[in-house]
């Protein structure tokens, strides 16, 4: 079709493209918003998260962190 329709085609995303991308970015980055504060870490950190090369980053600073709750069970 040529001429004034209105056409995501050549736009590189329709609607279903943008929902999925939503839907992957919110199963991404709620869980990050809620385990964050538990580490001491803001939550709004959590929104970096949509970028995979920094989620990786939270996902090893989440990992080596030292946890509030860490010496609560040693007794000292």
């Amino acid at each position: 079709m040529m001429g004034g329709g209105v056409e995501m085609q050549g736009y590189g995303m329709g609607f279903g493209g943008f929902l999925a991308m939503a839907v992957v970015i919110l199963a991404q980055v709620v869980p990050f918003w809620r385990i964050l504060p538990r580490a001491g870490i803001p939550s709004w950190v959590a929104l970096f998260a949509i970028f995979p090369l920094i989620s990786l980053v939270l996902l090893w600073v989440m990992a080596f962190k030292r946890w509030p709750g860490d010496d609560a069970g040693r007794g000292a």
